[in-house]
């Protein structure tokens, strides 16, 4: 049988009452932190997954940020697009006007100046910025995809041009598009093969499908910079789900293209001619008409994937709620229980002094006073 002795009992005492201490000091890190642990050496498994679920409600926040943004892109882009069909269906107002033969040259000057004004807004509407970046011009988001000053150069910028140039430009008429055939010369052709020739400054030669030739004035053609509506097509791909993300912007050529600006350049010359007739400006209508098709079906795609938007939201919205859950259960303390072993453990270190007290051998010194 062990000899137990004094000292033995002095040390196991001491030992009890440190041990004590130290359960104390947990419980009260536990109430004022409310925190199981504050530490990693005192739980590395729910430390380390404490890392994983704050780690996960991290990524959802952000990905909340991400569809945050991506509203603004949408909504911004949605509301220029609208903006954009209004002046439209304003122009097809004025062009149905202007086609009654009973307008007089001044009256339709007014009208010219108004399209020229419908024009200017339509720019702008494709220059349209959110939070500072231009949002229907791809990833090259800094630079606007419009330039203005790229429209109506005139059939005098082509007479006597080399290739170089000649390949910058197209022409526009009659809600047709013409691209550079190539070469040095100055002929420019339609995707059915109708060709429009630069003979000089003033003359065009319109030669249809059929090769019949007709000089034109080189006032009814509108010569534009290729580049004049960007040609960025690299989208902007926002992540909203791990592994999942979705295009934030509209292409401009889709919507703000070259022939819209085009024929509207072309529309306002014709209303200046004098010499136009209503008839002429007939065919303006469905030329408009299809500009207008092109605005509703780019929101009808940007619709379908603002739904598709909401739909992650409202699940990232049920991630976050079942991320903070589980990281809640991993890390907070109960501070009801803690409260409760905390004054449990106050009674148990009481008992334990006072023990100790009686254990602990007396000294002289208790003697001598």
């Amino acid at each position: 049988m062990m000899r137990v002795t004094q000292s033995m009992l002095a040390q196991n005492s001491l030992r009890h009452i440190s041990q004590s201490f130290d359960r104390m000091g947990n419980l009260q890190d536990q109430l004022s932190t409310g925190k199981k642990i504050t530490r990693a050496s005192q739980d590395p498994v729910v430390a380390m997954n404490g890392m994983r679920y704050r780690t996960q409600v991290t990524e959802v926040e952000q990905f909340q940020r991400n569809s945050g943004e991506v509203y603004n892109w949408m909504d911004s882009t949605d509301s220029a697009l609208d903006k954009t069909t209004e002046a439209l269906q304003r122009v097809r107002e004025l062009t149905t006007q202007a086609a009654n033969d009973s307008y007089e040259e001044g009256q339709r000057g007014n009208i010219a100046e108004e399209v020229s004004q419908l024009f200017d807004h339509i720019v702008s509407m494709g220059n349209t910025q959110s939070n500072g970046k231009y949002i229907f011009n791809g990833a090259n988001t800094t630079n606007p995809p419009i330039d203005e000053d790229g429209f109506d150069v005139g059939a005098d910028t082509l007479d006597g041009a080399g290739e170089d140039v000649l390949s910058q430009h197209q022409i526009t008429m009659d809600g047709k598009v013409y691209t550079h055939a190539g070469g040095d010369d100055a002929v420019y052709e339609n995707e059915d093969g109708t060709q429009i020739e630069v003979l000089d400054e003033n003359t065009v030669a319109y030669t249809d499908a059929e090769d019949n030739v007709e000089e034109l004035d080189a006032s009814d053609v509108v010569v534009s910079q290729t580049d004049a509506v960007s040609t960025n097509q690299d989208d902007v791909e926002i992540e909203l789900l791990k592994g999942v993300t979705i295009k934030a912007n509209s292409r401009p050529q889709n919507t703000f293209n070259n022939a819209l600006f085009g024929d509207l350049k072309e529309l306002e010359q014709k209303l200046n001619d004098p010499d136009t007739e209503g008839e002429d400006l007939t065919g303006f209508i469905d030329t408009i008409d299809s500009h207008i098709n092109n605005m509703v079906n780019e929101r009808a795609e940007v619709g379908a994937r603002l739904n598709r938007v909401e739909m992650i939201e409202s699940r990232l919205g049920e991630q976050e709620v079942t991320a903070e859950r589980i990281m809640s259960e991993n890390e907070d303390a109960d501070m009801e229980k803690v409260i409760t072993d905390l004054m449990s453990q106050e009674n148990v270190h009481q008992a334990a002094l006072s023990s100790g007290a009686r254990i602990i051998q007396p000294t002289l010194m208790d003697f001598l006073r």
